[in-house]
């Protein structure tokens, strides 16, 4: 791999530039999510602070790992043998270091998105519960969250990456150019995500496939990550529709009631 300066007079470079750039946008949409509900778990006064150290360190370790490419490349090769399915054209799984951090990755992704729903189904029941949880969240126990999910994201993005572009120096400069693009609008996302009980629901059922993703992966058994993204943009534009629905629909009743209201004041008059 290349550690020279591009040259940014040739258009080949800049063409690399912004299709890595679009692409690490589009892959960090996973992390947002996930540091956008982990976040929103902390007082409103420090959620900010929270997704942006996290993206910061996300960045950071980006990187480092960038710098590491060549250790990096290395973890491709296998370490752990596994026997494969009954039937199978390779009876064997051969895993390396990158395969393992996938599949521990994307476990643990499962398992916190997972619990994530339980807690959001007992909502109702423990309201009063959750307001006092959310005030003695730690935020060290939020970073760490994030943290970790970073490093999940970050190899599997790097790895993507490398397979682009030869020159480091470019995957650099698009790692902190969709990081700051990030940061712009975690805000919002954030906003509409935790403003949203059914997004939530949605963000986190995205987070699981995406879990799956990574496991599947980590076993070299490849999903289409295209009809992921897909997938989830249908629903999403389903559920803004069904949110627009909601809020016409309240709408309309506020303003039956208040005629119920001026007709009642009307006959005592």
């Amino acid at each position: 791999m290349e550690f020279i300066l591009p040259n940014f007079a040739d258009p080949a470079v800049w063409v690399s530039l912004i299709t890595l750039c679009f692409l690490e946008i589009v892959l960090g949409v996973d992390n947002i999510i996930f540091i956008s509900i982990v976040a929103g778990k902390l007082p409103e006064n420090q959620q900010r602070r929270a997704r942006n150290l996290g993206l910061i360190l996300a960045m950071g370790f980006r990187v480092l790992l960038l710098l590491c490419i060549n250790w990096i490349i290395g973890l491709k090769d296998p370490v752990i043998t596994l026997p494969n399915l009954p039937g199978a054209e390779d009876p064997h799984i051969d895993l390396s270091y990158k395969d393992l951090i996938l599949i521990a990755g994307g476990i643990f992704l499962m398992v916190k998105s997972t619990l994530e729903i339980h807690h959001k189904l007992r909502h109702d029941e423990a309201h009063e519960q959750t307001k006092k949880k959310k005030k003695s969240v730690g935020f060290s126990s939020v970073l760490l969250q994030i943290v970790l999910v970073d490093a999940v994201f970050s190899f599997d993005s790097i790895l993507t990456a490398v397979g682009l572009v030869d020159n480091v120096m470019v995957m650099i400069i698009a790692v902190i150019v969709s990081i700051v693009i990030m940061m712009l609008f975690a805000g919002a996302v954030s906003r509409i995500i935790n403003n949203q009980p059914t997004l939530q629901m949605l963000a986190l059922s995205f987070l699981i496939v995406i879990g799956v993703v990574l496991v599947a992966g980590g076993f070299h058994q490849e999903i289409n990550k295209s009809i992921i993204y897909s997938c989830l943009a249908f629903s999403l534009g389903v559920e803004l529709l069904n949110i627009k629905f909601r809020s016409s629909n309240k709408n309309i009743q506020l303003n039956d009631a208040d005629e119920v209201i001026d007709d009642t004041e009307i006959e005592k008059k």
